[in-house]
């Protein structure tokens, strides 16, 4: 199939690769130029804008927050103008469920489908296409882009005809996983401090009590205070937790746990954090008990 693939971020970059690998003929645009001039060498054609990128009547947008998305989409060279007529615009990024209305209003009034399809899973699972999409949009448009969304992940789990649905799902999904960063970290503060190695205990929790490739995941990451280079930077679980924030005020739907990380959240980049991965969230709670680090 054609498609279009704007954003070769951390993300963004192995999925496209994993386009190409599975055959089919993809037009990428970043912002930044270099970044798309790596995937030439593997077929790709290399867009000058986002409008560009839009001539194989569907288009993929993986990028980093609401604004970025709304640039690509409603500015000069943008997607909007440029999709035809019965063209998709699948928008694979964590956004706010209120811009995801605006897009599928927006497309559909200029005859377009949009799906959106926020995906699961770290830059490591992107490159070895493990990701979990869900997704939420016209199920003729979906359809239609399947063997793309098939192509960058091991699940696709469509839940609805309403794109904002899988938005809300992606933001409830990284609230848990900021919830499980949030109980290891404090967990692994009262260890140290109590001479208990967090690893032993990682083993414990992991092998009987949980068995999460999350907490495996993350809680070794924590414990080796593994945090450079970041899979997932702290910034962007701050915004993804402010998004949902402000999804739960909407629907009326109060979220204090999500209050107390947001200000953890908040309290590390303070503290100079906002670069590394969202795991660092462990040296407040350390840092709160007296820890160095």
């Amino acid at each position: 199939m054609k498609t279009g693939f704007v954003g070769l971020g951390n993300m963004g970059l192995p999925m496209a690769r994993n386009l190409l690998k599975a055959g089919h003929d993809v037009i990428v645009y970043n912002r930044t130029r270099s970044r798309a001039e790596e995937l030439a060498a593997a077929g790709a054609r290399v867009a000058a804008t986002p409008a560009e990128a839009c001539g194989a009547g569907i288009v993929m947008t993986m990028l980093a927050d609401d604004r970025a998305v709304e640039e690509c989409v409603y500015g000069e060279g943008g997607i909007l103008k440029a999709l035809p007529p019965h063209g998709a615009h699948v928008s694979l990024s964590t956004i706010s469920p209120a811009l995801s209305e605006r897009l599928s209003q927006a497309h559909k009034e200029r005859g377009q489908g949009f799906v959106a399809a926020p995906v699961f899973g770290r830059p490591e699972a992107a490159e070895a296409a493990r990701l979990l999409v869900v997704a939420a949009g016209p199920a003729d448009a979906i359809e239609r882009c399947r063997p793309l969304l098939e192509a960058v992940g091991r699940r696709l789990v469509v839940i609805g005809a309403d794109p904002p649905s899988a938005n809300t799902v992606k933001l409830a999904g990284n609230f848990l996983i900021a919830s499980m960063l949030e109980t290891l970290a404090e967990a692994f503060a009262l260890l140290r401090k109590s001479g208990v190695d967090p690893a032993k205990f990682l083993e414990i929790v992991n092998g009987s009590l949980f068995q999460s490739p999350i907490y495996e995941s993350y809680g070794k990451i924590i414990a080796e205070q593994r945090y450079e280079p970041a899979g997932f930077k702290l910034l962007l679980g701050l915004k993804d937790v402010r998004l949902l924030l402000a999804a739960a005020e909407a629907a009326a739907a109060p979220m204090p746990v999500a209050s107390l990380i947001r200000d953890n959240l908040l309290s590390a980049v303070a503290r100079g954090q906002g670069d590394i991965d969202w795991a660092s969230l462990a040296r407040v709670a350390a840092q709160n008990a007296g820890l160095k680090s």
